[in-house]
């Protein structure tokens, strides 16, 4: 008789259906675990079980009285998102769990796991909002505890590239390795390249990433360049500013489009734009899932100093890298857009497609549960 399959939990508060970096989780696992997933939004694909979490801030909505008072278990514990989500999974049995990012720790640290649990990182929490004098007063040293006091009693921690590795091993003690966003392998062709040459970005509208750098540069150029932008209006005011101020007819705004759809969109296009302002910790060390798209898409690619990035795309050696963050460097940058140039900034990225394939970069998260499943063996 075949052994039973062993039960694994899968914690995220998101909506798991817009989550890439969890729905990798999901489909990496349900084949070989029985998967429960608790999270906002309706059950994905494949699952067992799916219990719906309800939408609500988590460590954002703590009541900061009883940080003030140095009472951070419980200014943790009655945060009402996550009382909710304790009634939901209180005295439900899983073998073993991944707990994604640090809101999740506690919660699954707290279940009666059969084997242990997995903590999957997605940002360096301790400086999360370090560009807030007042977060970081009042708020980071309850973010510190936090991750002290719950992080070690995970089995294994992973999070999304070297410098928040390096960050939490100095600042947390922890042992940590590290799953990129790396974009599920797409089996497309580069298309070809004639001018004008098309950019395209795609991604979240936040201030702090500082679109309007990005399209000043355009509008600036000289170059024969038009860029096109899959935004999701995460700051619907600042969304529209960027519409009244940019919008032409070499800077085009588009809706949305959902993940499964967005590679065979950025296809049509030519360069991935992605300059990340190194406004705080996370944006200075991000290696953010646009650009593993950008590479599915087979596009060349066009980035500021961004460490991480800098490493990728110096390896992959497709695309350009700016001298700087500010608009000119940009403008700068886009005179070296030819054809020709991007044509072979493209072939590279092909090249290197399978390499840098989800399929190719999640080994960690195998080797992770692997290794928490066999306490059971």
């Amino acid at each position: 008789m075949a052994d039973q399959r062993k039960e694994l939990l899968i914690v995220s508060f998101s909506d798991i259906n817009a989550d890439a970096r969890v729905l990798k989780q999901v489909r990496l696992f349900r084949d070989t675990y029985d998967v429960t997933t608790a999270s906002f939004g309706q059950a994905p694909e494949g699952v067992s079980q799916h219990i719906q979490l309800p939408v609500m801030d988590t460590l954002r909505a703590v009541n900061g009285r009883y940080i003030l008072l140095h009472q951070y278990r419980a200014a943790y514990w009655r945060i009402p998102a996550i009382r909710a989500a304790w009634k939901a999974l209180r005295g439900k049995k899983f073998d073993l769990a991944i707990a994604n990012d640090l809101d999740a720790v506690p919660l699954v640290a707290r279940m009666k796991l059969r084997y242990g649990f997995h903590a999957d990182l997605h940002e360096y929490y301790p400086a999360l909002h370090e560009d807030d004098p007042s977060w970081t007063r009042y708020r980071k040293p309850w973010i510190l505890w936090l991750c002290k006091h719950y992080l070690p009693q995970a089995t294994s921690c992973t999070t999304v590239s070297g410098g928040l590795q390096k960050a939490y091993r100095e600042y947390c003690g922890l042992d940590v390795d590290i799953v990129p966003n790396a974009t599920p392998y797409a089996a497309l062709i580069p298309r070809a390249v004639s001018e004008p040459i098309k950019l395209v970005h795609s991604g979240a509208c936040l201030r702090n990433r500082h679109l309007d750098v990005t399209l000043q540069a355009v509008q600036e150029s000289d170059a024969p360049v038009t860029i096109d932008l899959y935004l999701t209006p995460n700051d619907p005011p600042f969304l529209q500013y960027l519409k009244d101020t940019y919008a032409s007819e070499r800077i085009v705004f588009h809706d949305p489009v959902p993940y499964v759809q967005l590679v065979d969109t950025l296809n049509r296009y030519d360069v991935g734009v992605h300059l990340m302002i190194p406004s705080n910790f996370n944006n200075t060390w991000a290696l953010p899932n646009k650009v593993f798209d950008y590479v599915q898409a087979r596009l060349g690619i066009l980035i500021g100093p961004s460490p991480e990035m800098m490493k990728l795309v110096n390896d992959a050696q497709n695309g350009i890298i700016a001298k700087g963050f500010e608009a000119q460097d940009l403008v700068a940058s886009l005179k070296l857009l030819t054809v020709e140039r991007v044509q072979q900034l493209k072939a590279a990225s092909d090249s290197v497609a399978k390499e840098l394939s989800a399929e190719n970069q999640m080994g960690a998260w195998v080797s992770a549960l692997d290794n928490i499943a066999s306490r059971g063996a």
